[in-house]
């Protein structure tokens, strides 16, 4: 009768070590493979603040509408709305897609600049229908404050402010600069 193989036992069998596929292994010249830098991952609130942008942009858009509808036509006072709503929709599609503006403005400060500027400008209108005694508008006011907010707490949070900052370029090793 044939003996059975020896048991071992799972405790004591070494760990299976993943080998790096071709895929993800580069030659490096005179130093062997290297793993190449893993793509950066978006955020999960990055889709967040987006939307908080898209938010912002609309209230400006409807702050814009009020002050049009006041006095029909075309003034100066309607510039302001206009560069929010631009500037809202420019930092929501900048920090969707991990992008700075130029090469040193992060898309989150951009999206943080656009929530800042209707904060201001909504707390100062509460505080004037606060002094007014219109309670109503008060309260419809501080509802509009639920897109600036948000916007700025998502759009300042490390993740975000990560995804989108600007890449540097990276400088030469000395072994790279005795080559040239």
């Amino acid at each position: 009768m044939p003996t059975p193989p020896p048991r071992r036992s799972p405790r004591r069998a070494a760990p299976a070590t993943p080998v790096p596929s071709a895929t993800t292994r580069s030659r490096t010249p005179g130093r062997g493979f290297g793993t190449a830098p893993a793509a950066p991952v978006r955020p999960v609130a990055a889709p967040f603040a987006a939307v908080f942008g898209l938010l912002v942009a609309a209230e400006d858009g409807y702050l814009g509408w009020l002050l049009w509808d006041a006095d029909p036509g075309w003034g100066w006072y309607l510039l302001l709305p206009a560069v929010g709503v631009v500037l809202a929709l420019t930092g929501a599609a900048l920090v969707l897609r991990g992008r700075a503006l130029g090469g040193r403005l992060s898309g989150s400060a951009v999206l943080a600049v656009a929530c800042l500027l209707p904060l201001l400008g909504l707390l100062g209108l509460a505080a004037l229908f606060a002094l007014l005694g219109a309670g109503e508008e008060v309260w419809w006011t501080v509802l509009l404050l639920v897109g600036p907010v948000g916007g700025l707490v998502v759009a300042l949070q490390r993740p975000v402010r990560g995804w989108t900052r600007p890449q540097r370029p990276r400088r030469l090793g000395r072994g790279a600069a005795r080559a040239r």
